[in-house]
């Protein structure tokens, strides 16, 4: 099973490309400090503006760096089916651990049509699944009953919730009979999930404090949520400064801040302004 702290990646940029020196740098940053998963082109990944080759390359830079010391989960989303089965088939052949896939974007479709948009991808792969379900993003909410017949699929082996609803977990567990991968792709209400019965958390905080995180989810894993309580408190201001403006504009500039790569993001996302900046600089200070 997938558990722990893993990290939804930013997508480094320098002159309009991949930056491939920064990507490289990032994967070793987050392995040595005690990260247990990365996961490339997501959300975060701002897998909505990089073409078709670029998403390919950061896939394949990602797995080849990492090399099996640590999984790799590799963003398979999109609302056109066949760009997700390209990209889940392309993540497979790389060597990826598992594929996150979403849906639902624009086209809005029914549960049946989400359940046959994952099934689909399912169908055509041998690769596990984790189904990232972000409503605020897509529209649509992927509901625990779908989730359920979804969970029946042999390949479909967690779930990356990002509704922030914490009674969404106990709703899922109810129908989901296998052993499952509850992962939180909600920073502020990581350490909560865990307490209803979570595994772990894709973190865009990650990024910038990964070793912070690793130690929160480590302490979740070991029932002391006392720590862990200690640790999620330290994170919470710059859990709350990353996302003052559309993310990935605050991340990507608490990465650059520390020398990680360039602030840059792709249109619509805009960079930070000048307040924003002061309160991740705070937020980062206080972090040490």
């Amino acid at each position: 099973m997938f558990c722990g702290s893993y990290v939804a990646m930013v997508t480094p940029f320098k002159n309009g490309e991949i930056d491939e020196e920064s990507l490289v740098k990032m994967v070793n940053w987050q392995i040595e400090s005690g990260t247990s998963g990365l996961v490339p082109v997501g959300t975060t990944g701002e897998a909505s503006t990089v073409t078709s080759e670029e998403h390919k390359q950061v896939l394949k830079i990602v797995v080849e760096e990492a090399d099996g010391r640590i999984p790799v989960i590799a963003g398979a989303g999109s609302n056109n089916p066949i760009e997700a089965l390209d990209y889940a088939q392309t993540a497979q052949r790389i060597g990826a651990d598992g594929v996150l896939c979403v849906a639902g974007y624009y086209n809005r479709p029914s549960q049946l049509g989400l359940l046959e948009h994952f099934k689909y991808i399912h169908d055509n792969t041998d690769i596990p699944m984790i189904i990232y379900n972000v409503p605020p993003r897509t529209i649509v909410d992927v509901l625990p009953e779908t989730m359920a017949v979804l969970s029946q699929l042999p390949r479909v082996v967690g779930v990356k919730d990002a509704t922030a609803d914490l009674a969404r977990i106990s709703l899922e567990q109810l129908g989901i009979t296998k052993p499952f991968s509850y992962l939180s792709g909600e920073d502020m209400t990581a350490l909560a999930y865990n307490a209803m019965g979570g595994q772990g958390c894709i973190s865009v905080t990650a990024n910038i404090a990964p070793k912070l995180c690793a130690q929160m989810q480590n302490a979740c894993k070991e029932g002391n949520y006392t720590r862990a309580l200690q640790l999620h408190q330290k994170l919470v201001p710059i859990h709350k400064a990353l996302f003052l403006e559309p993310s990935p504009a605050g991340v990507k500039y608490a990465a650059f801040l520390l020398g990680l790569c360039e602030e840059k993001v792709r249109l619509p996302i805009m960079p930070v302004g000048k307040k924003t900046k002061e309160l991740i600089e705070t937020a980062l200070a206080a972090l040490d």
